[in-house]
């Protein structure tokens, strides 16, 4: 084990004062630029305080691990990811679609496609898979973004004579496509072609997941 990484413990929850936030916010984007900058797996809460310009002290006043200080990253990004596609879902304000390609591209055009973001939560999840009490966490994360997108998702796909029989496992395979092919976007990040074949797979696979109704929005 790394010098300044910590098992993980239970989760502590400090009274949250305008300072604290502010320190917790500073070691938040701190520890996003060493875990992208180091790798999740060689960063140290050491390097994340410097980062920070924190003592280690200000760091165990909010995070008991770096376990904990990523869970609240993903929590705050999953927050706000939640957030965006329910405000677009909620304003009403939908744009005009006529096919699957014209959906997958509103789609799209709500998931974020953060190259930062995609290195360190990739090898967080590796991490994950090897610590039991992480995989549930990471799980239900998912599956909450994968909902929080799929009003929006069926509700375009009404207006073009779709329905989806399964919503939840429609949302799973399209997490798997974004993951898998976010990897080859960031890989050739100037080869269009890349970036066209995701729309195109992200368009079978919707089209694979629903089928015609026959009542259009």
């Amino acid at each position: 084990m790394s010098a300044g990484r910590e098992r993980t413990g239970p989760a502590r929850e400090p009274r949250v004062t305008k300072r604290r936030a502010e320190t917790r916010r500073r070691l938040l984007d701190a520890a996003l630029e060493v875990f992208a900058r180091e790798g999740f797996g060689r960063a140290t809460v050491d390097e994340v305080c410097a980062q920070a310009g924190y003592t280690r002290g200000a760091f165990y006043s909010n995070f008991v691990s770096l376990d904990e200080l990523f869970l609240a990253m993903w929590e705050e990004r999953s927050a706000e990811q939640i957030s965006r596609t329910r405000q677009a879902f909620e304003a009403g304000d939908f744009p005009a679609v006529s096919d699957v390609d014209s959906v997958v591209g509103e789609v799209l055009r709500v998931v974020p496609m953060d190259e930062e973001w995609y290195r360190v939560s990739a090898e967080f999840t590796a991490h994950a898979l090897r610590t039991p009490g992480l995989r549930k966490v990471i799980a239900a994360r998912e599956r909450a973004i994968a909902a929080s997108f799929m009003p929006l998702l069926l509700e375009l796909l009404a207006r073009i004579g779709r329905s989806v029989p399964d919503p939840d496992a429609l949302g799973q395979a399209l997490i798997a496509v974004h993951d898998g092919t976010a990897a080859q976007c960031f890989t050739e990040p100037g080869e269009p072609v890349v970036w066209q074949r995701r729309a195109e797979l992200f368009g079978r696979v919707i089209t694979a997941y629903s089928t015609e109704s026959r009542n259009r929005s």
